[in-house]
């Protein structure tokens, strides 16, 4: 899957998470600052992914480094990727 196939996911499984239109959502978008997300939304998005993606368990310890849709969009490439 290539980070484009990620990024058309992540964007439509951020914008109904977060009730915004996918076109508003890109690879820069911020989950707190852009986006108001909590740790408890976070979490949410991430069990979305992990189901979605198929990935397994995101650790803990990688969370604190997803701050964008496009970090996240690596990280989820970079597993599927293996």
């Amino acid at each position: 899957m290539s980070n484009e196939e990620v990024f058309q996911t992540m964007r439509d499984l951020v914008a109904e998470q977060f009730a915004q239109e996918p076109d508003e959502v890109t690879m820069e978008t911020s989950f707190e600052e852009d986006l108001g997300a909590d740790s408890v939304d976070l979490v949410e998005l991430v069990m979305a992914m992990e189901e979605e993606f198929d990935v397994g368990e995101i650790q803990e310890d990688d969370l604190s480094d997803l701050k964008t849709v496009g970090d996240a969009v690596r990280y989820i490439a970079a597993k599927l990727n293996r």
